[in-house]
């Protein structure tokens, strides 16, 4: 199958959440053997107008990341392309937009790929956007809620989780370093303070503790941890392939997770099926919980002081360090689903 991905920005060029999710489907589509375009503004140096990656051809529509400027080429370069489906991010809405007119003309579907509302998206093209795809596919039912309260039908949207290597889950060593573990980008939304601030309560217990992160308030919250006189028993480990980072899951007992804006918390899904006990605090713009509604290694709280007291409740679950719960959400799987959209909605423009 020929598939066209379509983003202004691709991972390459600015590093997201969204991004992220493109990149890693396009590049497991194209190593099982599909033939994969990502259409996107220019990322690569010298004058080539297409440059190869991981096995995935990216065709640069722009040289540079204007929206508008895009939009107005992509038509043109999805013809060029010859794809069986598109497969577009939501943002900026525009692309979606102009991603629905030239599919119109050449009779190939669209699944949008919905993650999150950027700022400077506008409302009407969001909603534009949203009633666009032929398909939705959103990371969580957070996300799958949000799209249809801007117009897209619920039919019409389908939950495609993020996934893990579960393989590597099984295979990897143990790694005793830490008994509780935060991890996640490190940024205004990550609320890591209310990690430390349990920990804090925890001072006179023994525990050993790692944040695994990197981004723009990691000093403050290394400051954060020598205020609550717990930096001697906090490592903040920056960021980690999941090579490293999976062995430190695998010999941990508590993942804490309380970012206040989680479209899918990966971080979480990877120590869940590493055997931690998962303690989430409730946010209204996370997904986070939707991981442990149903398990028996999880739970959710909404403050600090219920985030220690659950640390301490952790104890009476064995230690772990492997969930079969959740195996479903390997690479393979995911990929499967995937997959049987565009099949289905190739097959639906057959009828046509």
């Amino acid at each position: 199958m020929r598939v066209a991905f379509v983003s202004l920005y691709p991972d390459q060029r600015r590093s997201d959440g969204a991004t992220a999710r493109s990149r890693r489907v396009a590049e497991r589509l194209a190593a099982r053997g599909h033939d994969v375009s990502f259409l996107c503004s220019k990322w690569w140096e010298g004058p080539l107008d297409s440059f190869t990656q991981d096995d995935v051809e990216y065709v640069a529509v722009t040289e540079g990341p204007s929206a508008r400027a895009f939009a107005s080429k992509l038509p043109l370069a999805l013809r060029r392309i010859g794809a069986d489906v598109i497969h577009a991010t939501n943002s900026p809405p525009s692309q979606v937009v102009a991603t629905r007119t030239a599919a119109r003309v050449l009779r190939i579907p669209v699944v949008v790929d919905w993650w999150a509302v950027r700022e400077g998206d506008t409302d009407r093209m969001v909603r534009r956007a949203a009633r666009s795809a032929d398909r939705v596919l959103a990371p969580s039912e957070l996300v799958k809620t949000g799209v249809r309260e801007r117009g897209a039908r619920a039919d019409d949207v389908t939950v495609v989780p993020d996934s893990i290597d579960v393989s590597l889950v099984r295979s990897a060593d143990v790694d005793n370093r830490a008994d509780l573990v935060y991890a996640r980008r490190l940024d205004e939304r990550a609320n890591v303070e209310s990690f430390l601030l349990a920990l804090a309560e925890l001072r006179d217990r023994d525990w050993r503790a790692v944040v695994v992160g990197d981004g723009p308030e990691r000093d403050t919250a290394v400051e954060t941890a020598a205020e609550l006189r717990i930096d001697d028993r906090v490592s903040f480990l920056g960021s980690l392939p999941p090579a490293e980072f999976v062995p430190i899951l695998k010999g941990a007992h508590v993942f804490a997770q309380t970012a206040t804006v989680e479209p899918f918390a990966r971080e979480l899904l990877w120590a869940l099926a590493c055997g931690c006990v998962a303690v989430v605090e409730y946010q209204a713009a996370s997904s986070a919980h939707e991981l442990v509604e149903h398990c028996e290694r999880g739970v959710r709280v909404t403050n600090p002081q219920e985030l220690a007291d659950e640390v301490v409740a952790a104890a009476d679950h064995d230690r772990a360090s492997f969930n079969e719960t959740f195996v479903g959400y390997d690479h393979s799987h995911v990929l499967d689903t995937y997959e049987r959209v565009y099949e289905d909605e190739r097959g639906a423009y057959g009828f046509f």
